[in-house]
């Protein structure tokens, strides 16, 4: 885990304070005894994950790790049985590791970023772009997202915010031709990350594979090995429906990552760890506020502190 100062911690408490509600303090009850019957507690845990939205797929295979790590206590005492659950989540969540993101070490890292339209996808660039910049590193984006009315308005006014280049094109423009512009813009401008806003349009299956596929081919034309990164913007208020677009976006393009927005307006939190079971995708940022400055990288220990700490530290 990287250090986190305290306003970080402070910012990762309040993004999942929701999720505390609906998993961690709905977990309470185990404080409240000194000792819980292991069948007793194994339903209602099974009910309590369901409901934090962790689905119930993860939910059954969190119980049966739970189950099998104290099969040899009959009772369960509060502290013990915050850690077992700490314990397995982690071993859930890891059970594909995470790699690490992509880097582009000859030259413009390019991020194509992909989601349905309302999940915050145009702003995330932006703040994904004012991270980087924050960072030291030279960013442009692009406003590839051409068919949603006002999209290219918007990336634009961010970047002009940000003072970094953004490559739009016309409205109704082919976006691989709009692509092509930004990458030929960065190999030129010496940028370090080229983030790129696609259209999100799910109503055709066929036609968004063939396009989403277009656009991989295209810039890998133009910078080797590109897109080095595919990343999935998910409003995490959408809980399990968020969960099938992951499965949808993973079925018809080469996903590497989830961003995961709007955080600490929801109480949907466990669908970090079913998203992660599901699909094997990790979370790379979660956005935790409407501010430029409002994301994070994800971090598994700060998130797992965020939701049940207090409970595995009770006595």
């Amino acid at each position: 885990m990287g250090l986190f100062s305290k306003k970080d911690k402070n910012k990762y408490l309040h993004g999942f304070a929701k999720t505390n509600d609906s998993l961690g303090k709905k977990l309470k009850f185990v404080t409240e005894n000194k000792k819980q019957n292991k069948e007793d507690f194994m339903e209602q845990l099974m009910v309590t994950l369901i409901e934090a939205d962790i689905g119930y797929r993860t939910s059954e295979l969190i119980c049966d790790k739970f189950f099998e790590t104290c099969q040899n206590y009959y009772y369960l005492f509060a502290k013990d049985i915050m850690n077992f659950l700490g314990q397995t989540f982690r071993e859930v969540y890891f059970e594909k590791p995470d790699e690490p993101i992509k880097e582009n070490p000859d030259g413009p890292t390019v991020i194509l970023m992909v989601g349905v339209n309302g999940s915050g996808k145009t702003s995330t660039c932006a703040k994904l772009a004012n991270r980087y910049k924050a960072d030291g590193k030279k960013v442009a984006v692009v406003a590839a997202d051409t068919f949603r009315a006002g999209a290219t308005q918007q990336l634009q006014a961010w970047a002009d915010r940000l003072e970094i280049p953004c490559i739009a094109g016309k409205d109704n423009e082919d976006p691989s031709s709009v692509l092509v512009k930004g990458c030929r813009y960065a190999k030129e401008n010496d940028i370090d990350y080229l983030i790129c806003d696609t259209a999100g349009r799910l109503q055709n299956k066929i036609n968004l594979m063939a396009e989403l596929e277009k656009m991989h081919r295209v810039v890998a034309k133009e910078i080797q090995g590109a897109p080095h990164n595919t990343w999935l913007v998910l409003d995490a208020n959408t809980g399990q429906n968020g969960l099938s677009q992951a499965e949808l976006f993973n079925e018809i393009t080469d996903l590497n990552g989830i961003i995961l927005t709007k955080m600490d307006g929801t109480s949907k939190g466990g669908i970090i760890i079913a998203i992660k079971n599901i699909t094997g995708l990790p979370v790379r940022f979660i956005t935790v506020g409407e501010g430029v400055e409002d994301i994070q990288d994800f971090d598994f220990d700060m998130y797992l502190d965020s939701i049940i700490g207090e409970l595995r530290h009770a006595n």
